[in-house]
Parts: C-alpha cells; sequence; structure tokens
C-alpha cells in the first residue's frame, strides 16, 4: 500500500514590468510510502523488508503492530533484516512504516508477514531402568522408561505417552499413559518375546513412534502359591483365607486349606481358594497357622502359609443381661434394624453365646456348673447339688435349700429364713438385733453376722470364706431375658427360691454388702429385687433374704 501527502511550492517567475500587473503559480508535490508487498516466510528464517518513500528525503520509522514479538522494535531505515520467531501455530505479524519528508506530514503503510509453523517430530527413546541386574527373573518389577524422549524445537516440550504392547504375554499393568511403564515379571513355562511402541506426542501436536524389543525368561517354579498376609483377629470375628492371588502356567489351578496348629477350627470351603471360618474362643492370645496347597492342571504343585494371632475379644468378666433378642416401640424385631440400632443382644458377651466354649450351662453366656457339698464337679443336669460355680466370674453361689417348714420353724439355709443387715461397723445405723427365731431358725440372732458365722462353721461347699455379695456381684445374677417370668434368675441353677408375699413391700429384696449413701446415718444398704432387677436403698433395720458368696 502506498500512502500520500500534499504540499504547495510558490514560485516567483520574472516580470515584465516590475510596477506592472503579475501572476503566481502554485505547484502541489505528494509525499508517499510504501511499505512493500506481504510476506510468507517460516518460523525462526531471516527475512528483509523494504519501504520505498517520495520525496527521497524522507525518513522511515517501522514498528510492530500486532502478532508475535519481534526484537529490536522501534527501527528506523528504510531497509530491515530481521528473524522470524518460533511459533506454535501459522501466526500473522503486521509491521507499520511510517515516512516524514521535509515540510510534509507524516504517512504510514502496513506490511502482513504470514509466519508458519515449521514443528519438529519428537525424539523417541525407549530404555529399561529396573531391575539394576538384568536380566529380570519372576517377581522382578521391570520398568521401561521414556524420559529420554525430547522435542527438538528450541521451546518444544513432551505433553503425552502412549504404550502399547503388540506381542507377548498378558501383563497387570497399571497405566500406558505416563512416561514410564511397569509391570511385574510374570511366571513362564518358556522364554517369552515382548514387543512395545511408544508414541510421544509434543505441544504442537507432533507425533513419532519407536518400537522396543525385550526378552522375559522362564521360571524354574511353576506354580506360586501365595496363602496371604498375616493376620491379627479377635475370638469369635469371622476370618477369610485367601489363596486366590496364587500363580500358576496353567489358566485353572485348585486349593486346599489344613490347618497346621492352633485350636482346631472349622474351616468352610477347605477345598477352595477362599475359604472361611469363626475364630474360637480364647482366653489369651493364640496363633493359628494354615497351609494352602495349589495344583495347577498338570498336576504340578506349590504351598505356602501364614500365621492368624487371635486376641480375647474385650467383654469384660462380667455376666452380660441375657437379652437374646431386639424389639422396637411395639413388638419384637430382627437385631440390625437401622431404626432401632445397637440393642442389647447385639452387644457384649451375649451376642457370641452361640460361639463361645463354656465350661458348663446356663441361657446365651451365663456359664454355670453345679457342685456337690464338697464342691466337686457334678453333672449339668444333676438335681442333687449345693453350689453354683459362676465359670466366668470364678465367684462360688450358695444354693438355697428347700423350704422345710414355716419362720422361724425352718432349717439353716431355707431359702425362706430373712435376716436383718448387721455386717461390717454393726453401729453404722442398726439400732435393732435381729432377734432370736423371729425371721429365720437361729436360737441367738436373725442378722447377716449370725447367719454368714454358722455357715463357714459348717466348712460350707468345702469354704470357709462366705460373705454377703456386692451390688455387682449380685447383680451379675439377673437375667433379664427373664422378664415377665416370677424371678429374673435362673431357677435350674438357683432352686428354692421364696414364694410367699412380699417383705416390707418389695417382691424378693435381697442384701448386699453396701451400705447406700443416704446422708450421715448410713442406716441404708442396697438390697436388689430378684423379681424385676431393680434396686432399692432399704431401711438395715429391715430383714430381706440372702444368697451367700465366695471366691475360689
Amino acid at each position: 500500500m502506498k500512502a500520500f501527502a500534499s504540499i504547495s511550492l510558490i514560485f516567483c517567475g520574472l516580470l515584465s514590468a516590475c510596477g506592472g500587473g503579475g501572476d503566481s503559480n502554485n505547484t502541489v508535490v505528494e509525499t508517499s510510502v510504501n511499505a512493500g508487498i506481504d510476506l510468507q516466510i517460516t518460523e525462526k528464517s531471516e527475512f528483509i523488508i523494504t519501504a520505498q518513500g517520495s520525496p527521497a528525503d524522507g525518513t522511515f520509522t517501522w514498528q510492530q503492530v500486532s502478532g508475535p514479538s519481534l526484537d529490536g522494535f522501534v527501527l528506523d531505515g528504510a531497509e530491515q533484516t530481521l528473524k522470524a520467531p518460533d511459533v506454535k501455530t501459522d501466526s500473522v505479524i503486521i509491521l507499520r512504516v511510517s515516512y516524514q519528508s521535509t515540510g510534509s506530514s507524516a504517512v504510514s503503510d502496513d506490511i502482513s508477514i504470514l509466519v508458519s509453523s515449521n514443528n519438529q517430530l519428537p525424539l523417541v527413546v525407549v530404555t529399561q531402568t529396573s531391575p539394576e541386574t538384568l536380566p529380570s527373573v519372576y517377581k522382578d518389577t521391570v520398568t521401561l522408561s521414556g524420559l529420554e524422549s525430547s522435542d527438538p524445537d528450541d521451546n518444544g516440550q513432551i505433553d503425552s505417552y502412549l504404550w502399547q504392547l503388540l506381542s507377548g504375554p498378558d501383563l497387570d499393568i497399571a497405566s500406558f499413559n505416563e512416561s514410564t511403564l511397569s509391570f511385574s515379571h510374570p511366571l513362564l513355562e518358556s522364554n517369552a518375546n515382548l514387543s512395545w511402541q511408544l508414541t510421544v506426542t509434543d505441544d504442537e501436536g507432533g507425533e513419532a513412534s519407536t518400537q522396543y524389543s525385550m526378552t522375559l525368561n522362564k521360571t524354574n517354579e511353576l506354580v506360586d502359591a501365595n496363602a496371604g498376609a498375616d493376620k491379627n483377629v479377635e475370638e469369635f470375628e469371622q476370618v477369610t483365607l485367601d489363596a486366590t492371588n496364587s500363580e500358576t502356567v496353567t489358566d485353572t489351578y485348585q486349593c486346599k486349606w489344613q490347618q497346621l496348629t492352633g485350636n482346631a477350627e472349622t474351616l468352610i470351603n477347605s477345598d477352595q481358594c477362599t475359604a472361611t471360618f469363626i475364630a474360637s474362643d480364647v482366653d489369651t492370645q493364640t496363633t493359628l497357622s494354615f497351609e494352602v496347597t495349589v495344583t495347577d492342571s498338570k498336576g504340578r504343585n506349590d504351598t505356602d502359609s501364614l500365621f492368624i494371632d487371635v486376641s480375647p475379644k474385650a467383654l469384660g468378666l462380667i455376666n452380660d443381661s441375657g437379652v437374646g433378642e431386639c424389639f422396637n416401640n411395639a413388638q419384637r424385631i430382627n437385631c440390625g434394624d437401622e431404626d432401632f440400632p445397637a440393642q442389647d443382644a447385639e452387644l457384649g458377651r451375649d451376642s457370641y453365646a452361640n460361639d463361645l466354649e463354656k465350661a458348663g450351662k446356663g441361657n446365651l453366656a451365663f456359664d454355670y456348673t453345679k457342685l456337690n457339698e464338697f464342691a466337686d464337679e457334678v453333672g449339668d443336669d444333676s438335681s442333687d447339688f449345693t453350689c453354683i460355680r459362676d465359670n466366668l466370674t470364678g465367684l462360688v453361689w450358695e444354693v438355697k435349700s428347700a423350704a422345710s417348714g414355716v419362720v422361724p420353724s425352718t432349717v439353716l439355709r431355707d431359702g425362706q429364713n430373712h435376716y436383718i443387715w448387721d455386717i461390717g461397723d454393726t453401729t453404722s445405723g442398726v439400732t435393732t438385733a435381729g432377734g432370736a427365731n423371729t425371721t429365720c431358725p437361729s436360737n441367738t440372732d436373725c442378722g447377716l453376722r449370725t447367719y454368714i458365722d454358722e455357715v463357714n462353721a459348717l466348712d460350707f461347699c468345702g469354704g470357709t470364706n462366705w460373705r454377703v455379695p456386692t451390688y455387682n456381684e449380685l447383680l451379675g445374677l439377673i437375667d433379664y431375658g427373664k422378664q415377665g417370668q416370677r424371678v429374673l434368675i435362673d431357677e435350674s441353677f438357683f432352686p428354692n427360691i421364696p414364694v410367699s408375699g412380699a417383705i416390707n413391700s418389695v417382691n424378693l429384696p435381697y442384701w448386699t454388702s453396701q451400705t447406700a449413701a443416704d446422708g450421715t446415718s448410713l442406716s441404708q444398704a442396697y438390697i436388689i429385687d430378684m423379681s424385676d432387677g431393680n434396686d432399692l436403698a432399704y431401711p438395715k433395720e429391715n430383714a430381706a433374704y440372702v444368697r451367700l458368696v465366695r471366691s475360689r
């Protein structure tokens, strides 16, 4: 494009007569500039731009209007030698030349320069970076790397990688789109040749590929049994034995589990690669060991083993509630209901009652053993027993004798006998002694102290350390699963419970050894009503039943 401007020049001609008339001529001279024809060039190449201006006494100034940046602007002079920039895509640069001649206004013209991108394709390089010692063997981690690939463009870079396995065995590969590729050397019956192709793409979309070949060696053992990692579990927990990570060179294989050491467990699906069992009841941490034999379709086999440490569950050393069913607001429901969660039947020792290895018998987790008068064990079904051993707490409990008459015309341990509370510091709130032959057959005193002494004098059930139970000990006999029945205690182990009416408005009050915190008088002790499981601060001067206990 050529740009123009005009100026007026006044010339004084010869006059034929100085005094006479004359005339003048105004001549218009145009100023113009031409930046030259538009150019098409390749990135990073040199090119020349030349401007022409008229009249010829002017000056040229170049500036860049738009496009990828060129070095050196602003530039003066009609002709310029420039170097095209490095571009990622075809780009247009607009340059503008301004021309200023003497006495004229500046004029300008633009030139367009199309810079074509000339992307150089990436250079693809594959190297094996692990294992450090070659050749690789079974279970080695084999790593191929494309990190040495490069983009020869000055400001280029590799944008993506794509690996392809052209031939070879199936491999477990996490990703084919990273700069490196890793896999575990597989179990092989014969040497295997692998062929890979790596394609890399640069930041201008240019792609290049290369192929890489390698050999994986066969293994001596063609079956690799894998019993899995050692485990730590709790008793009653379901344990899974899993050998599915075993490997063979054949498509199929079989598994057979057997227990090597520890308490015998009942394996479910022991002839499958995945077997289960419920960890049995243990009192201390116990170690079990199991072995799996893996056999391929050609009869070749291998074995592997694992250890399982079984710990006692934190169920405590007190009896549970005896509640074995779950309920909503109105009726019995299946346990595990999300609207009525974490019920007593789902928690604690009772919820594992079917898995407990009990020494004796009892509802749910209760575990009682019957003893004779010498503290020897008798059969669970025996009707001739004198004491009960609680196998969980270790306590031995008195079993009351059958009704022998009407109080006080009864025998020493008749279940109907009842006593005032006068144990410990007998001055603590007790102002009335238990009268002789009143609520018990004693000829001296119907107080707890007298009764304890009389039982210990008998060396009853092989012991002379009989006492009144604590609050928690007596509460541990309550079976709340018997709600609605006459008593909340297992009468098959604790027979001869009184059937007479209430004492002082309490149906079946039984003494504990603990004084109630009722102020400064200390005149009450706790009783537990065996008919409903409720506790009550009860005046020590009132009479109540008692069931003695001793530690073994």
